[in-house]
């Protein structure tokens, strides 16, 4: 799927300038943040042989329509993941996050991690912790970006690993840290398995924001809400086949991270038209769109509402709405979502400078 040229181009001669839009931005993975020249970079720089469909290829095709294909996506991510070998590397990342955020009128930024992933090459999980805690900090301060972290478990790892990040989580959570998640692909292992590590990052006071409802429908965003308590649902996109189950979701103010770029490059949906955000909108579901992991599906943060103004032909209101809700389901500091939430009607009142 080839990105966009310039994904904030109005389709009408009357709509507003998407990239002026505030947002928050809840769904972002660390090394999928990663721009392609850096990747290019910092791979050139170590003598890192690179597949073709991370260079000329780019951005990748792929499929999570079986076990292959995300195995073929996984593999991808691990290798980017790679050229990541220096603490200046991790800072640059973290800053170049910002600064297309910002570029995409992004106003806050919840960054996802999993520093077991990192542990090895940096010392150990805390370590790294430390390391992106810091780099956020300084890019926060550089962009004026707000910024935050959402600490990570790998779903395909052992439960008792989830356990370790969620103490390590929890002891951050007034530190930067705002969320604990559990990601990777949600058709491994069992996901009542990662209750205990979930109720450590709920005593703790954290956010909990587990994936499903993306590669696996209905059933697993039950129980992703009955075992795991889940406040804010990672993709959560298939939630719309289930009437009483989105029912329940608005009910209970879950918020869904919807990824679209990605739901049509994993094959959940054969176009953009065919997300149905539209039903989840309708039924009243607090909706935030993300990005997911750009380096591999081409597409930014702007990218998703372009996409989905185009898509659905969403009128100026109902886009500023979404940003609304990414602001409301998010960790920012109340006097920060004040502020987003009038830039937001100054937005649409044509009035924003």
């Amino acid at each position: 799927m080839a990105a966009s040229a310039d994904p904030g181009t109005v389709h009408t001669s009357d709509a507003r300038d998407l990239r002026a839009l505030p947002k928050a931005h809840l769904h972002l993975h660390f090394t999928g943040s990663m721009r392609h020249g850096t990747l290019l970079e910092l791979a050139e720089r170590d003598g890192i042989s690179l597949p073709d469909s991370l260079v000329s290829e780019w951005p990748p095709r792929l499929s999570a329509a079986d076990e292959k294909g995300w195995f073929r996506f996984q593999r991808l991510y691990d290798v980017a993941r790679s050229v990541l070998r220096t603490e200046d590397d991790v800072r640059r990342l973290v800053l170049e996050a910002a600064e297309d955020d910002v570029r995409d009128g992004g106003r806050w930024l919840e960054i996802q991690v999993d520093p077991s992933g990192y542990a090895a090459r940096f010392g150990n999980i805390t370590d790294f912790t430390d390391l992106v805690l810091d780099a956020v900090r300084v890019a926060s301060e550089a962009t004026g970006l707000g910024m935050a972290v959402v600490i990570a478990a790998n779903r395909t790892r052992h439960p008792l690993d989830a356990r370790t990040l969620a103490r390590l989580a929890a002891r951050y959570a007034d530190r930067g840290v705002v969320g604990f998640g559990l990601s990777n692909d949600e058709r491994r292992g069992s996901t009542a398995d990662f209750e205990g590590a979930f109720r450590i990052a709920e005593r703790a006071g954290l956010r909990l924001v587990p994936h499903g409802g993306e590669l696996r429908g209905p059933e697993h965003v039950r129980t992703c809400l009955d075992t795991l308590h889940a406040q804010r649902l990672g993709h959560g996109i298939r939630s719309a086949e289930d009437p009483a189950l989105l029912e329940r979701i608005v009910e209970q103010g879950v918020a869904l991270e919807v990824c679209p770029t990605s739901n049509v490059a994993l094959g959940v949906y054969s176009d953009l038209t065919s997300v149905p955000l539209p039903t989840l909108l309708e039924a009243g579901a607090t909706v935030a769109l993300g990005a997911d992991d750009p380096l591999l599906f081409g597409s930014q943060l702007l990218g998703q509402y372009a996409a989905m103004r185009a898509a659905h032909d969403l009128t100026d209101a109902q886009l500023a709405e979404l940003a609304r809700m990414s602001v409301r389901a998010s960790a920012a500091p109340d006097d920060t979502k004040r502020r987003l939430l009038a830039d937001v009607d100054a937005w649409l009142e044509g009035t924003a400078p």
